[in-house]
């Protein structure tokens, strides 16, 4: 029954974090622009750009506005691109495939170097390897993932031609309707560059925050007390120390894939890779606001989805950590 509550009580705060971010998405469509300027450029008179604007109810008061956007919204409707001349949601969802392969190459190119590089700048601290890993970690965290991102082009695009720079490539339709590039070698090539830009921004801080729990780990009593037992160096650190360095990582890690899905927007840009980031790009410079808005929603809405499920792992890997609402 806890984790019934439990996930109540996690809507219930859902429903309020996606109520404020729609007040305030909806709130800054006014500082974008006139969509009219996209809609019907510059040759329309202005009494025809006051009647479109009554057709679409830009002149409405603000209240009402919302009103009728959140009405809509409750029904899946989130406005109709002015652009594409479709619902927005159905034009991200077409992009969101794209996106979702990126964060899951990035995800599991900085997950497969950090873990291992991690562990072993704790275990071997004082070597010079371990040094130089955590010298490049800082460089890492300093440089921007858009300056990474273009030297990887200009070296592995331009200068080696070893790997396609732009585009996302041959792909391969699955029977939901998503396409993916993962079963295509030419997907493959041109998702390792852009994939490899994007883990830049989590490999430093995850090198680190690994080194930093195992070291802590390994100086605590129950290290100690399964050395005095006599088990084998490899089965304390990597069974007693690691497993318990995996809690603090789960947490951030599962938080900080929905940062990488925000920071796709630069990556996307420069890799020209036709997901949700490089749509949003565009939808902010044709002023297309219910794009904008969507957009900024199905965001926000990943948001409170993948920390639900953080805290709710969090609490089944860590026994000390009840949900709330179960008894001791």
């Amino acid at each position: 029954m806890h984790i019934i509550a439990f996930l109540i009580r996690r809507a219930l705060q859902a429903v309020i974090v996606m109520f404020v971010i729609s007040l305030i998405g909806f709130s800054i469509q006014g500082n974008l622009g006139d969509p009219l300027r996209e809609l019907v450029g510059q040759s329309v008179s202005e009494a025809e750009r006051q009647l479109l604007r009554d057709e679409l109810g830009l002149n409405d008061p603000f209240l009402i506005q919302y009103a009728r956007f959140l009405g809509n919204a409750l029904q899946g409707d989130l406005g109709t691109s002015y652009f594409f001349k479709r619902p927005a949601l159905d034009v991200i969802m077409d992009k969101f495939p794209a996106t979702l392969e990126l964060v899951i190459g990035a995800t599991f190119i900085f997950l497969a170097l950090s873990i291992p590089g991690g562990i072993y700048c704790a275990i071997n601290r004082d070597k010079w390897i371990a040094k130089t890993i955590m010298t490049g970690s800082i460089i890492g965290i300093s440089v921007p993932v858009f300056l990474t991102a273009i030297f990887l082009v200009w070296i592995f695009g331009v200068e080696l031609q070893w790997l396609p720079a732009f585009g996302r490539g041959d792909t391969v339709e699955m029977p939901w309707g998503w396409d993916t590039g993962f079963l295509t070698l030419d997907g493959l090539a041109h998702l390792l560059l852009p994939s490899i830009a994007l883990s830049s921004i989590m490999l430093p801080l995850f090198i680190r925050l690994i080194r930093a729990e195992m070291m802590e780990a390994m100086g605590t009593d129950y290290v100690r007390f399964a050395r005095a037992k006599g088990l084998s160096t490899r089965r304390v650190r990597y069974v007693h120390a690691f497993r318990n360095t995996l809690l603090p990582v789960v947490t951030v890690g599962g938080l900080m894939i929905g940062t990488l899905i925000a920071y796709t927007i630069l990556t996307e840009t420069v890799f020209q890779w036709p997901g949700m980031g490089f749509l949003f790009l565009e939808a902010v410079n044709r002023v297309d606001t219910p794009l904008i808005i969507a957009y900024i929603i199905v965001v926000g809405l990943i948001f409170v989805v993948v920390n639900t499920i953080v805290d709710f792992v969090y609490t089944l890997i860590n026994p000390m950590v009840k949900l709330p609402g179960a008894k001791s």
